[in-house]
């Protein structure tokens, strides 16, 4: 997969002052609308896609297992990417794992180690870990159709997280999931939500950018039968090349009965099994 923007690529030698210049860039490049090739509706209602697909005669693909060349009826190619961290090492090293995966079924597994070069920086995540998801991507063979980062997109203090950074560099439609949120702020209660809601969340005073902007959103993609216990929202934002919504979309449709969507979550359980290979 070729690198669009070059210059974009984090560069962990930078200043700060340097770092949040690049992410001012990269928000102003970034696209926080729909713009992509494959079809939604294959995934979020894969009932009428099948129906879809049954009617036509089974379609016109060439077998290629993407969604651009196989018509709309075809599952799309997505990636989930996370990261794992060597810290005993020497120098210490971050691990990229990719699991790429279409219509539920695993069509590859890749990742790359590189040095660990600066500390975690709130809000610069890309800078500390960009390098080795960028080379896992290098790896693959497969052209996913998007990708799901754990990690923010546009809720970010300057609209650049991690899923947003990568986007836009690789010029691909991303998502990002994270488990906190980093700021901006919910327009309604968050706690012991059913699943399957979402609720928006806003620009504040900590976002540099209008405030009451819309992010993202709060998405309970699952949720315990208890009153004694519950779980948290995912915080789900456009990286580059989807709007908010679709991006919601996105997360519930890849849960299967887990918190994390599944290709975020494999690429979890991944990154740990190639830690412990090279541990």
């Amino acid at each position: 997969m070729r690198i669009h923007r070059p210059d974009l690529v984090p560069d962990p030698a930078l200043s700060r002052a340097d770092m949040e210049a690049m992410q001012h860039e990269i928000a102003r490049e970034a696209v926080f609308e729909d713009d992509f090739a494959f079809d939604l509706e294959a995934l979020t209602n894969p009932l009428a896609a099948t129906s879809a697909s049954s009617g036509s005669g089974g379609g016109s693909g060439n077998g290629s297992g993407s969604s651009r060349d196989t018509g709309s009826t075809t599952q799309p190619v997505v990636a989930g990417v996370d990261q794992s961290f060597l810290l005993d090492s020497e120098p210490e090293r971050a691990l990229s794992a990719i699991v790429v995966m279409q219509g539920g079924e695993v069509l590859e597994r890749v990742f790359a180690v590189t040095p660990l070069e600066i500390p975690y920086v709130p809000g610069l995540l890309s800078f500390r870990e960009g390098g080795p998801i960028l080379e896992a991507v290098g790896e693959l063979t497969t052209d996913p159709d998007v990708f799901l980062f754990d990690g923010s997109g546009r809720i970010h203090f300057r609209e650049a997280g991690i899923a947003t950074h990568m986007g836009v560099v690789l010029d691909v439609p991303s998502v990002g999931v994270a488990k906190s949120l980093l700021c901006g702020e919910a327009t309604d209660d968050i706690e012991n939500l059913p699943a399957g809601t979402r609720v928006p969340i806003e620009a504040n005073a900590r976002v540099e950018t209008d405030p009451g902007t819309l992010l993202g959103y709060a998405v309970q993609t699952k949720q315990y039968d208890s009153p004694n216990r519950y779980v948290n929202p995912l915080y789900v934002s456009p990286g580059h090349r989807v709007g908010p919504e679709t991006a919601a979309d996105l997360a519930l449709a890849l849960s299967t009965g887990y918190k994390l969507p599944e290709p975020v979550r494999l690429a979890d359980g991944y990154a740990d099994e190639a830690k412990g290979e090279l541990d």
